[in-house]
């Protein structure tokens, strides 16, 4: 028997495999006392991982022989409570253990080093050479509405428990600049201020604009860093260690900087807070903008949620007093929000071959505002050449092998992917099914779109910015810098470029093929869409310079439909009003709270078989279990996915049901040995 006196013990958050049931902390003996938050490496099984002291007591049983943390990182601050916090509130709620989702929230770069590598980058990071003495920066006059705002959350800083504010401001309102105030007051504070935005190519523009800011007002290096995965290891290390340490007094990132360690944080920015990229879609699926709220409300630290299209459940904790709601109605310098025209497609005469995409209207329309030097941006959310290749003989379509889904066409690489699984092909010379040489791609994505465009504009010079165009490094940053230079006369993307840029020469919006969402199983689909053509339309007539009014063109079989009327007037107030009747009425959040149990299997019946019987563990009476269904695209890279969804009126009854139903499902797992994977999905976004 080895004696472990209890003061030698310490309780330490490791990253446990799911299906070993270890949830909680492990206790490891410790020669030295540790405070909680301090970073370690302890063996697990054969393993060493990095782990993290965990605050609480750690009661040592005399006969068990605890294994010694075989590393301390001595020269690094602990994480602070504050943070230790978080990460139980997350791990608890979304359902993961707070070793797993501690492991993937450091820098992977943390795993690998010891303790002197980490001593020698701390010293690296404190050689960093001081910036430039930069010139003090002009300001913009700030409208009345954005004094309004500026104000109030400045009086929040002092207040003692502050209220979420929903900053609700029409695209081109001026919200950036209400942000960057209240940093600036923030800053003078001596407090950290962390900015979150929805996509990483937003990441570099904001930066730029924050600096320019505050670069007299932050001479110090590494004062403002950036966090989000196209950094390289070592410069998120660098960027997360100068947060850690206080050196970076802003932090700019997408959602996984919700969890960087800010021992100074005073105040939090969620920009496009409707996003649904600040949802993670797997391992530990956290909603961003809801822990950056809860983050806040813990440290009673103001936090901004700005949008010009708020999610329904921001609009409805507005609606009910939970959060403050400050308006920016008018567009900065006078500029009109762009008039909205709904294109009648049934008004089209029929006749064979015309496109419908590029209807003759359209095209004159394009033409028009080419012919006065203007800019045009057309918004199709489809890239690719076509969605599919079709043979007219035998009627096949190009399938995917692996997925219940089709492999999208490329023309520029001649070359089927696809965009679920990645399984690519060259194109066939021929049908595959039947041998016909006259296979033809059907429908059109933003690639075939860009080609009929140069066809049928010859001498407009168009460009193309999608996921495709923009994969090599800094390639999405020098096609956005040629609109912005005026370089291009067309614009043609995907909704990567709908959000948060200002471009100023835009002047004509056309969105093409966008009805599918109106008929969407999932009941969030509307509220995508108005958003997405909400945020499209905003891309024009940013500059009140311009000498005609701007226009969006929406090109619709269902002109009549509500949402598109909502969108005719920029009633965002009507559409939520509407929205969130039917919600109610059907029994929807933000009225009702869900959970998804997502299963993966090698075929269809082991995974149903799996949810079943997990229903069969469910004990609360208060919480609704629905039958299992397929996934939308049921079948990916040759796994069978199922979902069965839960519901509750209450939040918290939820969340007790599915404290005690998760242990319970690890045992099942090990009696179903054909599930690959499971997952408990709260508060999904897509259904």
């Amino acid at each position: 028997m080895v004696e472990n006196p209890v003061a030698g013990v310490v309780r330490v958050a490791v990253d446990a495999p799911q299906h070993s049931g270890l949830n909680g902390p492990l206790d490891y003996a410790s020669e030295q006392a540790l405070a909680s938050g301090s970073l370690v490496r302890v063996p697990l099984g054969k393993r060493e991982l990095l782990g993290v002291v965990w605050p609480g007591d750690a009661v040592g049983e005399p006969e068990v022989a605890l294994r010694p943390v075989a590393a301390v990182f001595s020269v690094l601050p602990p994480l602070g409570a504050d943070w230790c916090r978080l990460l139980d509130f997350a791990a608890g709620y979304y359902q993961r253990s707070v070793g797993e989702l501690a492991s993937a929230v450091l820098p992977p770069q943390l795993r690998e080093l010891s303790p002197e590598q980490l001593a020698a980058r701390l010293r690296k990071l404190e050689k960093k050479p001081a910036q430039a003495a930069a010139a003090e920066p002009v300001k913009p006059e700030l409208a009345p509405e954005q004094a309004q705002a500026v104000a109030r959350i400045e009086a929040q800083l002092g207040e003692a428990a502050p209220k979420p504010v929903l900053l609700f401001g029409v695209t081109g309102s001026g919200k950036t600049e209400v942000y960057l105030r209240a940093a600036e007051a923030a800053l003078a504070a001596g407090r950290q201020v962390l900015v979150l935005v929805p996509e990483i190519n937003l990441t570099p523009q904001l930066e730029a604009r924050f600096t320019e800011r505050f670069a007299a007002l932050l001479p110090e290096p590494m004062a403002i860093v950036s966090l989000h995965s196209a950094l390289t290891p070592a410069q998120r290390l660098q960027n997360w260690l100068a947060a850690h340490l206080g050196r970076a007094r802003l932090v700019l990132g997408t959602r996984l900087a919700v969890f960087a360690s800010l021992p100074e944080l005073g105040l939090i920015v969620v920009d496009e807070e409707h996003d649904p990229s600040y949802k993670q879609q797997d391992g530990a699926r956290y909603s961003a903008r809801d822990l950056a709220v809860w983050r806040a409300h813990d440290l009673k630290v103001p936090v901004v949620l700005g949008s010009a299209t708020p999610s329904l459940e921001s609009w409805q904790h507005a609606e009910s007093g939970r959060y403050e709601r400050l308006t920016l109605a008018a567009r900065i310098g006078g500029g009109a929000l762009p008039r909205v025209r709904l294109f009648d497609m049934k008004a089209l005469p029929p006749s064979p071959g015309v496109t419908t995409a590029l209807t003759a209207p359209l095209l004159a329309a394009l033409k028009e505002r080419l012919d006065r030097g203007e800019q045009s941006l057309v918004f199709l959310n489809r890239r690719g050449y076509a969605p599919v290749l079709h043979c007219g003989e035998c009627q096949w379509k190009s399938d995917c092998p692996h997925c219940s889904a089709w492999r999208v066409f490329h023309k520029r690489d001649r070359t089927l992917r696809c965009h679920h699984c990645g399984f690519t092909e060259r194109v066939p010379q021929a049908c595959p099914n039947c041998g016909n040489h006259d296979i033809a791609p059907i429908g059109r994505g933003t690639e075939r779109l860009e080609e009929q465009l140069a066809e049928a504009l010859p001498g407009a010079r168009v460009l193309r910015i999608d996921a495709d165009s923009t994969r090599r490094k800094g390639e999405l940053e020098a096609q956005l810098k040629a609109v912005h230079d005026g370089e291009v006369d067309i614009l043609v993307g995907t909704q990567m470029i709908t959000k948060g840029h200002d471009f100023r020469r835009i002047r004509f919006v056309a969105a093409v093929n966008p009805d599918g969402a109106l008929f969407s199983s999932d009941f969030r689909a509307p509220e995508r869409l108005f958003a997405l053509l909400m945020q499209a339309g905003g891309r024009a007539g940013r500059d009140a310079a311009g000498e005609s009014p701007s226009e969006m063109w929406v090109q619709t079989w269902h002109r009549e439909h509500a949402l598109y009327q909502a969108l005719a007037r920029h009633d965002y107030v009507r559409f939520a009003r509407d929205q969130l009747a039917e919600r109610q009425s059907a029994g929807l959040p933000p009225f009702a709270h869900l959970a998804l149990l997502r299963a993966e299997a090698r075929t269809v019946e082991a995974a149903k078989a799996f949810l079943t019987a997990a229903a069969d563990l469910m004990q609360d009476d208060g919480v609704l279990v629905y039958p299992p269904v397929p996934h939308a695209v049921a079948r990916v890279a040759d796994v069978e996915r199922m979902q069965m969804l839960m519901e509750a009126s209450q939040r918290g009854r939820l969340q007790a049901c599915l404290r005690a139903w998760v242990p319970a499902l690890i045992a099942l797992k090990r009696e179903h040995k054909a599930v690959l994977r499971w997952a408990v999905d709260v508060d999904p976004l897509a259904i």
